[in-house]
């Protein structure tokens, strides 16, 4: 009988620890479904050096590299003519630099396709030298980032009842590729960011 209330004790131990782990993955699973895009955008961006530095007369001697699309394919849909203008303004070429950052040193491939109506079209950037590209593919790749979920146990007091420990959602924003211009000095025609 000693080896019976034995098994039953550690049963009864596992069954509570099963509970607790069960009760942990419910609230994580709520602070994760209570993530909106507001929360996500507001995350804190991870800072890191630049992976290209190079003076700006240095960039003015290198040679002008201008990126053409390696594929494209038609697309069925019509040009609307009231987005004329932001087409015009986009397909501008503007002189970049561009980093890969989760694979240093790989070049970057990307499709895009900025306004419908137009092909879409494959892409592919070298990166860490000056190069000339559409500002459509610019921004494109200034937008590759993706948020980093972890979990910290933390003491936190709910409604004034108490305090729980338990995991908390914590995000980072992490920039996956990178774009920036490589002259520095700013244009009245180029805007705030220069592309």
């Amino acid at each position: 009988m000693t080896d019976d209330r034995k098994v039953k004790t550690r049963t009864s131990l596992g069954d509570k620890e099963l509970d607790k782990a069960q009760e942990q993955f419910e609230a994580f699973d709520a602070q994760v479904k209570d993530m909106s895009f507001d929360k996500l955008n507001a995350a804190p961006k991870k800072e890191s050096e630049p992976q290209t530095k190079m003076a700006q007369a240095d960039i003015a001697k290198s040679n002008d590299i201008y990126l053409k699309p390696a594929k494209s394919i038609s697309s069925r849909e019509k040009f609307n003519e009231d987005y004329r203008n932001d087409y015009n303004f986009m397909k501008e070429y503007v002189q970049i630099i561009a980093e890969n950052k989760e694979v240093i040193g790989d070049d970057i491939e990307i499709w895009t396709k900025p306004f419908a109506g137009m092909p879409a079209e494959f892409w592919r950037v070298p990166v860490n030298k000056p190069v000339w590209c559409p500002r459509y593919l610019a921004e494109q790749i200034k937008r590759k980032y993706y948020h980093r979920l972890k979990t910290e146990n933390k003491t936190t007091n709910v409604d004034g009842h108490g305090s729980y420990t338990g995991a908390i959602v914590v995000d980072t924003t992490i920039q996956r590729l990178d774009a920036y211009p490589a002259m520095k000095q700013r244009s009245i025609f180029m805007g705030a960011n220069n592309f």
